[in-house]
């Protein structure tokens, strides 16, 4: 980055996106990236709105509405978000701990339980889809300690209205360094989760062929009163991103289980199996 050059070609904002489709039918993720420099047209990002363009990649937020394209190398998808009026905010009013320490913290909001229409075209066939996601917002100048090694994360709508985000951050030996959370239940209120509230237990591994790497891609999560178990909507799900944002990581579809019946989707990522996470 070169914020101080007077240079027009100076990279004073990069941007990045990635669009992945989970299909069991594929086996493994269909996904496809961007990068490119802010300017001349090429990529543009709101500093106070949702507006986001890399090429004919977009994600923008009018009232409560957000709507995104994606012409990927196999797939394209044009989709409509709509929100609920108020945003979820992790942490403390939007300042989500990440550490013990004052500065190891993000902020941060979620907008869950997303209602989702649009088109998905794929292998030469354009399907409506409907649904429900979720949108998270998070950034920071200071975001993983140097005791850190990476993090498992989770964002799941259940069906019954209520949505969770739990995490936890690693340390290299894989013991819990920090954790966290949020849990909405359908009538808006919300009760953060402490790192005690928070327990991830990994129930099952699968092995990258082409990297190497071993994900825990099955858990049972703890968080407060809830007690679920996360399984792979497929489990190859990894994203190989060196030429982006320089990282491999596992980020997907998940199932959230109670009792053995289904209750719930989300997503889930891990990061730093393969190493440790720099930021």
């Amino acid at each position: 980055m070169a914020e101080g050059s007077a240079s027009r070609f100076a990279p004073t904002q990069l941007l990045f996106a990635h669009a992945a489709i989970a299909d069991p039918r594929f086996a493994r993720l269909r996904h496809d990236q961007r990068a490119a420099r802010a300017g001349w047209g090429l990529a543009e990002a709101s500093e106070s709105t949702t507006d986001v363009r890399i090429d004919d990649w977009s994600l923008r937020l009018a009232g409560d509405i957000y709507t995104t394209h994606v012409a990927a190398r196999d797939f394209a998808f044009t989709l409509a978000f709509t929100a609920q009026p108020t945003v979820l905010l992790q942490g403390v009013e939007g300042t989500s701990r990440k550490g013990p320490r004052e500065a190891q913290a993000s902020f941060y909001y979620s907008r869950p339980q997303l209602g989702v229409t649009g088109t998905l075209s794929v292998d030469e066939r354009t399907h409506a889809v409907r649904g429900t996601a979720w949108l998270d917002h998070e950034w920071s100048s200071e975001y993983l300690a140097a005791e850190a090694r990476g993090w498992d994360w989770i964002g799941i709508n259940f069906d019954d209205g209520r949505a969770l985000m739990a995490f936890r951050i690693r340390r290299a030996d894989g013991s819990d360094y920090w954790a966290g959370g949020a849990i909405r239940d359908a009538s808006g209120a919300v009760r953060a989760l402490d790192p005690a509230a928070v327990r991830f237990t990994p129930r099952q591994q699968w092995r990258s062929p082409r990297t190497g790497i071993d994900y825990p891609v099955a858990f049972r999560v703890e968080a407060g009163p809830l007690d679920i178990t996360l399984v792979p909507l497929l489990e190859d799900q990894e994203l190989d991103s060196r030429t982006s944002v320089g990282t491999v990581y596992w980020e997907g579809a998940v199932l959230a289980l109670a009792g053995g019946r289904q209750v719930g989707r989300g997503y889930l990522e891990l990061t730093g199996y393969g190493g440790a996470l720099k930021i």
